[in-house]
């Protein structure tokens, strides 16, 4: 006898769909602290919206990634569709190497995304088109989300993955252009690269439908990346706290 597609998706393990665990729709805020430029060992604080929510089990934000299924296997264990992602730049003046240059834009990237749930932990991969203008770059995110610890009010999941960048990614965001150069700051090209990720991300209930979200996390850059003159610090970490309601 088979299963419905409304069965299918209650084995879904929602709470490892994500990095961030969801049970429920989530809706939120928070603030997030990343680095001030690409590669500076100084930081910006950053006031972000924190949605993770599905819809119609087709539709889905996911923090700055947006996104919809299109193909689906019998279980709904494995999805393929289109996803966009946000990619933030950076003001020059705000960075201590990056004084004069020229600021990084912005932009949203858009491709087709993978996700594949598995009984040891959920993979997500996605192939990410600069459709904004900024790079005119490409990458591809591959991530593996494990739950670590869950009870009824407090979850846990971790999460490693890799991320490899074009030379047009890598140039625009690393990379000194001629006018760019100075004495103390030489002119470079950047390659293709492979970063690598590892963080953790948790959310703990408080009263009968709000949840506190957390997560911290730190980038490993490539060796084309992190030989740039404008970078200061190889390990770049990021974290973020918030206050969601669930619906």
């Amino acid at each position: 006898m088979g299963i419905s597609s409304a069965q299918a998706a209650d084995k879904i393990d929602r709470d490892t769909e994500t990095a961030i665990p969801r049970s429920k729709n989530l809706y939120g805020i928070g603030v997030a602290v990343l680095p001030k430029t690409s590669g500076s060992d100084e930081f910006r604080f950053m006031a972000l919206p924190i949605i993770n929510a599905n819809y119609a089990d087709r539709f889905y934000i996911n923090a700055l990634q947006a996104g919809v299924w299109l193909l689906d296997s019998d279980d709904k264990r494995l999805r393929l569709g289109v996803a966009a992602q946000a990619r933030f730049g950076w003001d020059a003046g705000d960075g201590r190497l990056t004084r004069g240059m020229r600021d990084r834009d912005f932009t949203v990237e858009i491709g087709p995304a993978l996700r594949w749930q598995t009984d040891f932990g959920t993979i997500n991969a996605q192939w990410g088109l600069d459709a904004g203008g900024a790079s005119n770059g490409q990458t591809v995110d591959l991530q593996f989300i494990k739950n670590l610890y869950r009870d009824n009010a407090f979850k846990l999941n971790g999460s490693v993955g890799l991320t490899w960048s074009d030379n047009k990614f890598n140039d625009y965001y690393f990379g000194v252009t001629a006018s760019e150069a100075t004495v103390n700051r030489p002119q470079y090209a950047a390659g293709s690269s492979v970063e690598y990720k590892a963080g953790i991300n948790g959310s703990y209930l408080v009263g009968t439908n709000s949840y506190i979200l957390f997560g911290a996390a730190v980038t490993r850059l490539g060796d084309q990346q992190a030989n740039s003159p404008i970078v200061e610090t190889r390990f770049q970490p990021f974290a973020y706290l918030g206050y969601s309601i669930a619906y």
